[in-house]
């Protein structure tokens, strides 16, 4: 379905999701529609294939965000025990990680 501000103006189909997008700007065009709008597709999935798609991506931002907050706390950690005294090479012991991380991360503001 083609719609713009929720209203319907037509339906296109495309044999692939990459294919999409062309066929909608090229019906919006033929239709004398704003051929440059902002799109969005998504395809009709069935419900429980949707929920799947949907926690997936829910999951991948929460590893994204999770990721996020461990890479500050490392960087935080890593300049707190330098301060502390210790050695990139002890710092780097202690956090399991290579001695060029610890540089990097002692590089690195939040």
């Amino acid at each position: 379905m083609v719609d713009t501000d929720d209203e319907e103006i037509g339906v296109t189909q495309s044999r692939t999701l990459s294919g999409a997008e062309r066929m909608v700007r090229d019906y919006l065009a033929l239709d004398g529609l704003d051929a440059d709008a902002s799109l969005e597709i998504r395809p009709e999935l069935d419900p429980a294939t949707d929920q799947r798609v949907a926690a997936a991506r829910a999951t991948a931002r929460e590893a994204e965000e999770t990721q996020a907050r461990a890479a500050a706390e490392s960087r935080a950690i890593v300049r707190d025990l330098k301060a502390s005294g210790l050695s990139g090479t002890d710092i780097a012991k202690v956090l399991h990680l290579s001695t060029q991380r610890i540089s990097q991360l002692a590089g690195r503001g939040d």
